[in-house]
């Protein structure tokens, strides 16, 4: 298998360089935090030993108006809404017209408050880009040149 980076032949690691998680040799593994180590089952079948798994949390899209129906079908005002979760009717008022976007903690108490979904969970997935039955370095990537 080989380095992502510099495209050494040689046992992989998964590293996090720069915010980005790449498989690459023991010496390119310095750059960065390793979270695995690679294993190599049978050629072309790649088994990952995960220590540690990226989770992502996202606000959905459209968060304003899944509030606004869930507050509505309660029958509640936005002043009175802000009062039962504590917090500013301006606040809610921006929510409902996408102003501002809730943070993950606010997000949660609006889940439990109106019985609503508003975070969606997502995990690494890493996908692989192949050249000739090959992995595509970074090398490769810079020595590309439009025409």
């Amino acid at each position: 298998m080989n380095c992502e980076l510099c495209g050494k032949k040689s046992e992989l690691f998964r590293a996090k360089i720069e915010g980005t998680i790449v498989d690459v040799c023991e010496k390119c593994s310095k750059f960065g935090e390793i979270i695995e180590r690679v294993i190599k089952e049978e050629e072309n079948k790649i088994v990952k030993q995960r220590t540690k798994e990226e989770i992502i949390e996202e606000i959905r899209k459209g968060y304003g108006a899944i509030i606004k129906n869930a507050r509505e079908k309660l029958g509640l005002t936005q002043e009175e809404l802000a009062r039962k979760i504590n917090e500013k009717e301006s606040l809610i008022h921006k929510l409902e017209n996408e102003l501002v976007e809730p943070s993950l903690k606010l997000a949660e108490k609006l889940e439990r408050f109106l019985k609503i979904k508003l975070i969606e969970i997502y995990s690494d997935e890493n996908k692989y880009i192949k050249n000739n039955d090959e992995k595509l370095t970074i090398g490769d990537l810079l020595n590309v040149k439009p025409k």
